[in-house]
This record gives structure tokens, sequence and C-alpha cells, in this order.
């Protein structure tokens, strides 16, 4: 057990011998100033955003877990893929988890610090891979008394990116937007949002039980891209939706362009093209996610009227109004229990975080393998 005056931290470090070590640090429960409180984090997941610091694209196959409880470590061999990825790091110890909730268990003399004192809290950061993190007042949205910290754990990063695309495509007049790697957990959030605001969402997946998930929600369009059929599914699914915006989580191959290929097949059922150039019907696909690191092309098939660009949530939000982005996370957070729900995998503590049996699994990039870490629970 730790001391009542520490709690401890899980730390990633890039090392010259082109290594990833994951340890467990002791620190001081902090102590709160004036608008400022303590949580006691116990529930923080583990999100394919949260990889890439807290791996760096490591070969975790080959890597090693050593010790026991608090002594917990992990090391294993960078990859030529890391080099970006720990540019800026090497030697110096990373913090992670970038959402979770948790009791506030101090707080600052503030009025708002002191108005949250003994109340569970949603939060989003960036250091929560912790027993305790002191954060602002501000960034704690309280939840209800029925919320459990587990079932608000990742009330921020997945809710208000569906809820980002959704006011994406309103801000740029479209009605219906085509997703992939749509059996996520994102993906399925997405599909209820879009059932509630009605808005047509051509849902693309990658197995027959996938597209049958979606489907028991309540998903009107949902295509398969194992299926031999698959283009002329999502040729289809496009021309009946007028789907011309796709938000994409592969990011390399051939997905993109197969995507512009079939929007610009949709769009000449309807409209004449300009010879070798294509219709004049925009096509616009933003990428939020890299499940594939092969670089990516786009024929001259799709013609020219098209765009690929980034799609980044802090971005997005920065050029909103404060108070639609208030909005926006008081959705999420009242939202949590039916359309933003979560499903979890494994609930772990920090120790067996750094299991390597567990890393291997929540580091696929596979749906429905997504670990909650509960950092409260005892290290042994």
């Amino acid at each position: 057990m730790n001391s009542s005056k520490n709690g401890l931290v899980l730390n990633s470090t890039a090392t010259s011998e082109h290594t990833i070590e994951l340890t467990l640090d002791s620190a001081p429960i902090p102590v709160p100033k004036d608008d400022e409180v303590v949580v006691r984090v116990e529930a923080t997941p583990i999100n394919p955003s949260d990889l890439a610091l807290l791996l760096a694209f490591a070969d975790v196959s080959q890597g090693i877990t050593s010790g026991s409880g608090a002594a917990t470590r992990f090391s294993a061999p960078l990859t030529a893929e890391s080099d970006s990825a720990i540019a800026n790091r090497l030697g110096v110890p990373q913090r992670c988890g970038n959402e979770g909730a948790g009791t506030v268990i101090s707080a600052g003399s503030g009025q708002a610090a002191q108005a949250l004192l003994g109340k569970k809290v949603a939060v989003m950061d960036g250091a929560l891979y912790c027993q305790y993190r002191k954060l602002q007042a501000s960034q704690c949205v309280p939840l209800e008394d029925s919320t459990t910290p587990q079932q608000a754990a990742a009330c921020f990063v997945n809710p208000m990116t569906a809820l980002g695309m959704v006011e994406q495509a309103r801000r740029k007049n479209c009605t219906a937007i085509v997703h992939t790697a749509a059996a996520s957990s994102l993906g399925l959030m997405l599909n209820r949002l879009c059932l509630v605001e009605n808005i047509d969402l051509v849902n693309i997946v990658r197995r027959p039980s996938q597209a049958e998930q979606l489907r028991s929600e309540g998903a009107r369009y949902v295509v398969d891209s194992s299926s031999d059929t698959f283009k002329e599914d999502l040729v289809e699914a496009i021309t009946q939706t007028n789907a011309y915006m796709a938000f994409d989580a592969v990011g390399g191959g051939s997905y993109i362009n197969d995507i512009l290929g079939c929007m610009e097949a949709a769009a000449r059922r309807t409209h004449t093209p300009n010879g070798p150039y294509g219709t004049n019907v925009h096509k616009q696909v933003y990428v939020y996610g890299r499940l594939d690191t092969q670089p990516f092309m786009v024929d001259l098939g799709v013609g020219f009227s098209w765009s690929v660009e980034g799609f980044l949530l802090p971005a997005l939000l920065a050029e909103l109004k404060p108070e639609r982005v208030a909005q926006l996370r008081r959705r999420a957070v009242s939202e949590v229990k039916t359309t933003f729900r979560s499903r979890f995998a494994k609930e772990i503590s920090l120790a067996q975080a750094l299991q390597q049996e567990n890393i291997i699994e929540y580091s696929k990039a596979g749906t429905g393998a997504k670990y909650l870490i509960n950092p409260s629970l005892d290290v042994k």
C-alpha cells in the first residue's frame, strides 16, 4: 500500500537506449491553491489518442514487464516509426491520460473550488494516469449523483469528437456524413447522435458482425468493406443520402481514394461531369486518425472537386464561441449513460496497465478492446 501522503503516477520515458520505459513513480499528493481542487482519479480510459504518447509506437510484442505492485515497470524497443514520436522527449518522463473521472478530495479556498469538494467530477486534462491530480476547478464538470466515475470516464474525447463532427457538418451545410471505423466506440456514439439529430450517416465497417451490431442500434446505412460489393454498396448509400462529407479514422492505403471515388460516382448519377475534370460536386474527407500508417494516394477518377484535410477537435473548438463549447461539454456529460455511453473490455489497476499481456491487447487497433484504468484500485 502507498503512504497516505503520496500517490502513484504512471510515467512514459523514451531512453537513449532506444526503448520506451513505463514506470510507476511515487509523488506527493498535491495541495490545491484558491481555485484548484485535487481529484482522486477512479476511472480513466486508454484511448487511441493516448497511445502515441504512452507507447511511442514501440514494439510491445518484444516488451518485458518486471517487478510487481508499485515497482512494476515495462520496457519495449522503439521502432523506426517511433522517431518522430520521441524527437522532443528523449529522457524526459511524460505523463499520459487525456480524460477521466473521480472524486474531489480537497479544494482551495475559492468559491468554485469549495463547491466541488466531495463531488464526483469528470475532467479532461492530459496527465490522468495517476492516483491524484491537481486541477483548476474550471476543468471539472460535476456528475449527477446516479452517475459513476466509470460511466463518466470517457465523456469528453469521443463524445466531444462526435459532437464536433456534427457541428462541422452543419457549419458546412451538410446533412449527411460518411464515417469509417464505424463500429468503434466513437462510431457507435456518432450513430446514436446522428439518429437523434436526424442526420443521415453512412457507416463503413470491416466485418459482417460489426454491420449487425450497428443495425441492431438503429443504423440505417451500413457498408461492409470486406464485401465483394463494397464500392457498389457505398455508391448507393451516398446516392440515397447525398453524403459528400466523410470523417476517416484509417488515414492510409486506399480508403480515402475509395471514398472520394464512390462520392464522384454517386454525383455523376445526377450531375454532368465537366469532361476529364469530373462533376462540380465538392467531396470532402476529414482525416482524424491513422489506423493505417501508409501514405494515401488519390487517382484521377475522383475528378478535381475534392479536398482532404486533418480534423482536430481542439482546432474546431477554438473556432467556436466559448458559450457553444460549454454547451457541447454539458451535453456530453448529461448524455453519458445514453447517447455517449461507453463499453470497456476490462478494468485494470495502474500496475496492471504495465503488464505486457494487457498492453498488447489495449494497443490493438481493433474494436471493443478499450481498457479502463482505475488508479484507485489497491496496488499490491
